[in-house]
């Protein structure tokens, strides 16, 4: 029901342009959400009508026959009223920020790290001094073990520990704060 309005010459819907435009982005919100493995799609506000099409989608690995099916999966979705899209697109993205704070998390694991390796006792102390909970004994004994692995060329077993360690401490710690925020 494409026309015209008789006093603003403006067209009732939108135009075809505007409409491949958005036929667009619903297809790769649909490719997105085939790429998602099946825990990640049980967590989204995905209608019940539209999960066979997507598992569909993912089954199939011909070329062709999945490009025809992600189509077909794109079609139903725009069917779908834009809230439900956009439900699904926050959801998504949430799951990206939370990517981004873990992957901040690990960057911050392996500077602590380094500089416990590097500085010792005195990156040993200011870490005490920021987490007061941490166990100064077994960090000492695996910078210790890590150091003494490098010089002899061992696998780095310590290493890898004591990365676990802190990560451990800077994500126990880090949840308190984030719950405190949000109240």
């Amino acid at each position: 029901m494409r026309g015209r309005d008789p006093e603003t010459g403006e067209f009732y819907s939108p135009s075809r342009t505007q409409q491949r435009i958005e036929a667009l982005e619903i297809r790769s919100l649909a490719e997105k959400l085939v790429a998602l493995p099946a825990a990640q799609l049980a967590r989204l506000p995905i209608p019940e009508e539209l999960r066979p099409h997507i598992v569909e989608t993912q089954r199939i690995t011909s070329h062709i026959a999945h490009k025809r099916q992600l189509q077909f999966l794109a079609k139903q979705m725009r069917r779908e009223e834009d809230e439900v899209l956009e439900a699904i697109r926050d959801a998504m993205d949430e799951g990206g920020e939370a990517a981004r704070r873990e992957t901040a998390l690990l960057h911050q694991a392996e500077q602590w790290r380094d500089r416990l390796l590097a500085d010792g006792d005195d990156a040993l102390a200011a870490l005490l001094e920021e987490f007061p909970t941490a166990n100064r004994q077994k960090l000492r004994q695996l910078v210790r073990n890590a150091v003494d692995e490098k010089t002899k060329n061992k696998p780095p077993r310590a290493f890898r520990e004591l990365f676990r360690e802190v990560r451990e401490l800077l994500s126990s710690t880090d949840t308190p704060d984030d719950e405190a925020a949000a109240e």
